[in-house]
């Protein structure tokens, strides 16, 4: 089963989420991922969620762009670890309105954010990584591995 679950809310965006995917996959973490809109599947969001929970899912990865209600409708059905990656939807603003949405959750609700696009894709994947190594020794030393071997480049 997977610890992490990654949510996108939109298919345009998986691409920028696979770096994520495969950055736990590579610190063996289980991981899946699913394209559901906060706006138009708000049901399959929930269920996503909920059974995620019922399964063991420890942390949620969720990404969007534009409005980027997504993380934050991930985080208001379940009190485990969120992380919001804002996707770059509009030329306009490079994403940064995905950012200030996710970033700006109201107190209760928070979600850890992290980078627009590909590089806080590959940054969520570490942090979930990091949250579940208190817990699973395996993956702290995994992600140790990793932080070396970006030393050695």
């Amino acid at each position: 089963m997977p610890k992490v679950r990654i949510i996108v809310g939109s298919a345009t965006d998986q691409p920028v989420m696979e770096d994520t995917k495969k950055t736990l996959i590579d610190l063996g973490v289980d991981t899946d991922l699913l394209v559901a809109s906060a706006h138009r599947n708000p049901k399959k969001v929930e269920e996503y969620i909920t059974l995620g929970e019922q399964e063991g899912v420890e942390v949620f990865i969720a990404a969007a762009g534009g409005a980027a209600a997504l993380p934050g409708v991930v985080a208001s059905h379940t009190t485990l670890p969120v992380i919001g990656v804002p996707i770059a939807s509009s030329e306009m603003t490079g994403g940064v309105d995905a950012l200030y949405s996710i970033v700006q959750m109201p107190p209760g609700i928070p979600v850890a954010t992290v980078a627009i696009g590909s590089w806080g894709a590959r940054n969520a994947a570490l942090l979930a990584a990091e949250i579940l190594g208190v817990k699973y020794p395996e993956i702290r030393q995994e992600v140790e591995n990793y932080r070396e071997r970006l030393r050695q480049r």
